[in-house]
Protein backbone atom coordinates (compact mmCIF):
# COMPACT_ATOMS: atom_id res chain seq x y z
CA UNK A 1 0.00 0.00 0.00
CA UNK A 2 1.36 3.30 -1.06
CA UNK A 3 1.57 6.22 1.46
CA UNK A 4 0.35 9.63 2.09
CA UNK A 5 3.07 12.40 0.97
CA UNK A 6 2.28 15.39 3.24
CA UNK A 7 3.29 18.12 1.06
CA UNK A 8 3.20 21.89 2.02
CA UNK A 9 3.04 24.28 -0.86
CA UNK A 10 3.22 27.43 -1.96
CA UNK A 11 -0.54 29.21 -2.30
CA UNK A 12 -1.95 29.01 -5.64
CA UNK A 13 -4.71 31.04 -6.69
CA UNK A 14 -6.57 28.04 -8.90
CA UNK A 15 -7.51 26.67 -5.42
CA UNK A 16 -10.19 29.03 -5.97
CA UNK A 17 -11.31 27.72 -9.46
CA UNK A 18 -11.59 24.13 -7.67
CA UNK A 19 -13.38 25.28 -5.01
CA UNK A 20 -16.02 26.70 -7.37
CA UNK A 21 -16.20 23.83 -9.37
CA UNK A 22 -16.60 21.22 -6.63
CA UNK A 23 -19.06 23.74 -5.10
CA UNK A 24 -21.52 23.65 -8.06
CA UNK A 25 -21.05 19.53 -8.64
CA UNK A 26 -22.14 19.42 -4.62
CA UNK A 27 -24.86 21.57 -5.04
CA UNK A 28 -25.82 19.74 -8.31
CA UNK A 29 -26.39 16.12 -6.47
CA UNK A 30 -28.06 17.15 -3.16
CA UNK A 31 -31.40 18.55 -2.65
CA UNK A 32 -30.88 22.54 -2.78
CA UNK A 33 -33.36 22.88 0.38
CA UNK A 34 -31.68 21.06 2.59
CA UNK A 35 -27.97 23.38 2.22
CA UNK A 36 -27.81 26.17 4.05
CA UNK A 37 -24.33 27.28 2.90
CA UNK A 38 -20.93 25.70 0.99
CA UNK A 39 -17.63 27.33 2.37
CA UNK A 40 -14.54 27.44 1.08
CA UNK A 41 -12.34 26.54 4.50
CA UNK A 42 -9.10 25.63 5.33
CA UNK A 43 -5.39 26.89 4.51
CA UNK A 44 -6.35 26.58 0.86
CA UNK A 45 -9.23 29.37 1.36
CA UNK A 46 -6.85 32.09 2.60
CA UNK A 47 -5.02 33.76 -0.26
CA UNK A 48 -1.25 34.10 0.12
CA UNK A 49 -1.14 31.09 3.05
CA UNK A 50 0.77 27.77 1.86
CA UNK A 51 -1.19 24.35 2.12
CA UNK A 52 -1.32 20.66 1.94
CA UNK A 53 -3.30 20.93 -1.82
CA UNK A 54 -6.47 19.58 -0.63
CA UNK A 55 -9.74 21.94 -0.85
CA UNK A 56 -11.43 21.79 2.60
CA UNK A 57 -15.32 22.24 2.15
CA UNK A 58 -17.47 22.92 4.78
CA UNK A 59 -21.16 22.55 4.02
CA UNK A 60 -23.86 23.92 6.18
CA UNK A 61 -27.38 21.83 6.15
CA UNK A 62 -30.50 21.61 7.46
CA UNK A 63 -30.56 18.11 8.10
CA UNK A 64 -28.10 15.64 8.72
CA UNK A 65 -30.44 12.53 8.11
CA UNK A 66 -31.55 14.26 4.62
CA UNK A 67 -27.73 13.97 4.05
CA UNK A 68 -27.02 10.76 5.27
CA UNK A 69 -30.09 9.90 3.05
CA UNK A 70 -28.03 11.37 -0.28
CA UNK A 71 -24.59 9.87 0.58
CA UNK A 72 -24.79 7.88 -2.60
CA UNK A 73 -25.20 11.22 -4.52
CA UNK A 74 -21.85 12.30 -2.84
CA UNK A 75 -20.11 9.18 -3.93
CA UNK A 76 -21.50 9.54 -7.69
CA UNK A 77 -18.67 12.39 -7.54
CA UNK A 78 -16.20 9.89 -6.27
CA UNK A 79 -15.81 10.41 -2.49
CA UNK A 80 -15.87 7.79 0.10
CA UNK A 81 -18.67 8.42 2.44
CA UNK A 82 -16.77 8.51 5.88
CA UNK A 83 -19.99 8.99 8.33
CA UNK A 84 -18.85 11.12 11.46
CA UNK A 85 -15.28 9.93 11.19
CA UNK A 86 -14.65 10.93 14.78
CA UNK A 87 -16.30 13.89 15.25
CA UNK A 88 -19.72 13.85 16.67
CA UNK A 89 -22.57 15.66 14.43
CA UNK A 90 -20.31 15.70 11.27
CA UNK A 91 -20.27 14.46 8.07
CA UNK A 92 -17.19 13.80 6.17
CA UNK A 93 -16.77 12.89 2.82
CA UNK A 94 -12.99 12.39 0.89
CA UNK A 95 -12.40 12.42 -2.41
CA UNK A 96 -8.59 11.83 -4.39
CA UNK A 97 -7.84 8.15 -3.12
CA UNK A 98 -4.54 8.53 -1.09
CA UNK A 99 -3.75 11.54 -2.07
CA UNK A 100 -6.90 13.41 -1.45
CA UNK A 101 -7.83 16.80 -3.50
CA UNK A 102 -10.89 17.86 -1.43
CA UNK A 103 -12.47 17.05 1.98
CA UNK A 104 -16.27 17.90 2.96
CA UNK A 105 -16.91 18.58 6.37
CA UNK A 106 -20.67 18.70 6.61
CA UNK A 107 -23.06 19.67 10.08
CA UNK A 108 -25.84 21.44 10.82
CA UNK A 109 -25.86 25.04 9.45
CA UNK A 110 -24.91 27.56 12.52
CA UNK A 111 -23.64 24.61 14.44
CA UNK A 112 -20.42 25.70 16.72
CA UNK A 113 -18.35 23.63 14.51
CA UNK A 114 -19.54 25.58 11.72
CA UNK A 115 -18.86 29.07 13.71
CA UNK A 116 -15.27 27.63 14.77
CA UNK A 117 -14.41 26.87 10.60
CA UNK A 118 -15.50 29.90 9.96
CA UNK A 119 -14.08 32.20 12.49
CA UNK A 120 -10.92 30.54 11.70
CA UNK A 121 -10.64 31.18 8.18
CA UNK A 122 -12.04 35.11 8.25
CA UNK A 123 -9.01 35.27 11.22
CA UNK A 124 -6.33 34.15 8.89
CA UNK A 125 -7.96 36.65 6.41
CA UNK A 126 -8.00 39.27 7.79
CA UNK A 127 -4.40 39.06 9.92
CA UNK A 128 -1.79 37.87 7.19
CA UNK A 129 1.09 38.31 10.00
CA UNK A 130 -0.58 35.58 11.62
CA UNK A 131 -1.62 33.40 8.62
CA UNK A 132 2.16 33.53 7.80
CA UNK A 133 3.03 32.48 11.23
CA UNK A 134 0.82 29.88 10.50
CA UNK A 135 1.88 28.89 7.30
CA UNK A 136 5.86 28.32 8.83
CA UNK A 137 4.48 25.87 11.28
CA UNK A 138 2.92 24.39 8.49
CA UNK A 139 6.21 23.67 6.86
CA UNK A 140 8.39 22.82 9.55
CA UNK A 141 5.80 20.27 10.45
CA UNK A 142 5.50 18.69 6.90
CA UNK A 143 9.49 18.94 6.96
CA UNK A 144 10.08 16.61 10.05
CA UNK A 145 6.56 14.58 10.37
CA UNK A 146 8.15 11.80 7.40
CA UNK A 147 4.72 12.23 6.04
CA UNK A 148 2.98 10.68 8.96
CA UNK A 149 0.25 12.85 9.01
CA UNK A 150 -0.48 12.36 13.23
CA UNK A 151 2.99 13.86 13.82
CA UNK A 152 2.32 16.73 11.24
CA UNK A 153 -1.31 17.74 13.27
CA UNK A 154 0.18 17.12 16.27
CA UNK A 155 2.90 19.66 15.53
CA UNK A 156 0.24 22.62 14.45
CA UNK A 157 -1.83 21.74 16.92
CA UNK A 158 -1.55 23.75 19.78
CA UNK A 159 -1.31 27.25 17.27
CA UNK A 160 -4.64 26.16 16.13
CA UNK A 161 -6.08 25.29 19.09
CA UNK A 162 -4.79 28.63 20.10
CA UNK A 163 -5.32 30.70 17.47
CA UNK A 164 -9.00 29.06 17.24
CA UNK A 165 -10.03 30.23 20.46
CA UNK A 166 -8.74 34.25 19.56
CA UNK A 167 -10.77 33.90 16.54
CA UNK A 168 -14.01 32.96 18.13
CA UNK A 169 -13.58 35.68 20.38
CA UNK A 170 -12.68 38.09 17.99
CA UNK A 171 -15.53 37.18 15.58
CA UNK A 172 -18.24 37.03 18.15
CA UNK A 173 -17.15 39.35 20.68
Amino acid sequence: MSQRIIEVIDYQPQWVVDFAREKDLISSVLTAANIHAIHHIGSTSVKGLCAKPIIDILLEVRSLDTLDDESENMASLGYLVKGEFGIKGRRYFQKGGIQRTHQVHAFLADSPEVKRHLAFRDYLRALPNIAFKYGEIKKAGAAICNNDIDVYIDYKNSFIKEYEAKAVRWKFT
